[in-house]
C-alpha cells in the first residue's frame, strides 16, 4: 500500500485532479474522513464523511484513533488509522485529501507516503479562480487568499510540487506520479522558485496592495 497526501490552497483545482484522477485509476480510493459537522443536502454517511458526535469523536482522539485532526470553523476533521486500513484491506492505495495542517501532523506517522502540494501559477490568477466560484463574499475570499499565502509558505514540507497553470499538463504530472509510485520531480526548483515568486506577489503587488487596505489590513 502506498499513501498519496494532496493538500493545495483553495481554488487552486485540487479537487477537480483528484476527481478525475479517481476515475481514471481504480486502485485509487479517497479516505473519508470524520466530522462534527451536520451532512448538507445530497451528502451520504461514509461516502462524503462519516458523521460523528463530539463526544464519539473526542473519544476517538483521545484513544489516538486519528492519524491528524484539527477543529475548522468550529467542527472537528479527522483522518482515521481505521480508514487507512479499511482501503488497504481492499487491495487500493488511500488518497488522502488534508491540508497544510493535518500533513505537519501526520507526516511523522505516515514515513512512506507520497506528499503532493498544488500550486497556482500566480495569485492573481487563484484570485480569478476564487471569483469565478461566485459562492464567497469579498471579505471570505480575501482570507482564502491569505490563507493560501500562509499554505505556500510551508509547501516545502511536501515531496512535490505540480504547479497547475494548465489543468491537462498538471493532470499527467499527477497521474504519473500516482501509476508509478515513485515521488517524480521530488527536489524540483521550479517548484520552489514560484513559491518564492509568490510570497513576493502577496507583499508587493499593487492590486493585493489594493485588496489589504480596503479589508482594514
Amino acid at each position: 500500500m502506498t499513501v498519496f497526501v494532496v493538500s493545495a490552497p483553495s481554488g487552486t483545482g485540487k479537487t477537480t485532479l483528484n476527481r478525475r484522477m479517481l476515475k481514471e485509476c481504480p486502485r485509487l480510493e479517497i479516505s473519508v474522513s470524520h466530522t462534527t459537522r451536520a451532512p448538507r443536502a445530497g451528502e451520504v454517511d461514509g461516502v462524503h464523511y462519516h458523521f460523528i458526535k463530539p463526544d464519539a469523536f473526542r473519544s476517538m482522539a483521545d484513544s489516538n484513533a486519528f492519524i491528524e485532526w484539527a477543529e475548522v470553523h468550529g467542527n472537528l476533521y479527522g483522518t482515521s488509522f481505521s480508514e487507512l486500513r479499511r482501503i488497504e484491506a481492499n487491495g487500493k492505495d488511500p488518497l488522502l485529501e488534508i491540508d497544510i495542517q493535518g500533513w505537519h501532523n501526520a507526516k511523522s506517522l505516515l514515513p512512506d507516503a507520497i506528499s503532493i502540494f498544488i500550486l497556482p501559477p500566480s495569485l492573481a490568477s487563484l484570485w480569478q479562480r476564487l471569483e469565478k466560484r461566485g459562492s464567497d463574499s469579498l471579505e471570505i475570499r480575501w482570507v482564502r487568499l491569505q490563507n493560501a499565502y500562509d499554505e505556500i509558505k510551508q509547501a516545502h514540507e511536501y515531496d512535490i510540487l505540480i504547479i497547475n497553470n494548465e489543468l491537462e499538463v498538471a493532470y499527467q504530472k499527477l497521474k504519473s506520479i500516482i501509476l508509478s509510485h515513485k515521488p517524480e520531480g521530488k527536489g524540483d526548483p521550479e517548484g520552489l522558485i514560484l513559491c518564492e515568486r509568490l510570497n513576493e506577489e502577496f507583499q508587493t503587488a499593487d492590486w493585493i496592495k489594493g485588496l489589504r487596505d480596503s479589508m482594514g489590513g
